[in-house]
């Protein structure tokens, strides 16, 4: 599979604010976090089923990806991945709702 890979505007915001808040205390851990994100992301292109089903989503077509303390999650389409959503891992899923 090669997808396409999109990010939704919210999930892009939510990469910005992830980069701005780690980067109160580091610079270059605020780039590392921001470009390991980046980075599995693109994987999702060829392997979009790797992530698990969100657990309180129960959508097998809504998967997330853990990165470090976050929680990449994606929604696979037919033609595409898009990026919903990074929250911390310890945020409430319902946050987002809105979002699918």
């Amino acid at each position: 599979m090669d997808l396409k890979l999109r990010w939704s505007p919210e999930a892009a915001e939510d990469l910005e604010s992830i980069a701005d808040y780690i980067a109160r205390d580091s610079e270059y851990y605020a780039r590392a976090v921001v470009s390991e994100i980046v980075s599995v992301s693109r994987t999702l292109r060829e392997f979009p089923l790797m992530g698990r089903v969100v657990p309180e989503l129960g959508d097998k077509h809504v998967r997330e990806r853990f990165v470090y303390s976050y929680r990449l999650v994606y929604r696979v389409e037919p033609e595409r991945v898009l990026i919903v959503a990074i929250i911390h891992g310890k945020r409430l899923l319902e946050s987002i709702t809105d979002r699918f």
